[in-house]
């Protein structure tokens, strides 16, 4: 049974909720150096976690 992390649509589409859930935290909540902090956190999660779940994938199938 495939995986459902092979689809990238699923690998990128996850984070990118997730990113932009954090975006909207920091812009409508948070002021000053901690708005940067999670704006920071956010781009990094739409940029390392399609890579952990490709990884996750491709562990699962070995």
């Amino acid at each position: 049974m495939p995986s459902p992390f092979e689809n990238p649509i699923v690998r990128y589409g996850i984070p990118l909720v997730s990113a932009t859930v954090i975006a909207a935290i920091a812009f409508l909540l948070l002021d000053g150096t901690i708005r940067y902090v999670a704006l920071g956190i956010a781009m990094l999660e739409v940029v390392v976690t399609p890579q952990i779940l490709k990884q996750a994938a491709a562990n699962e199938q070995n």
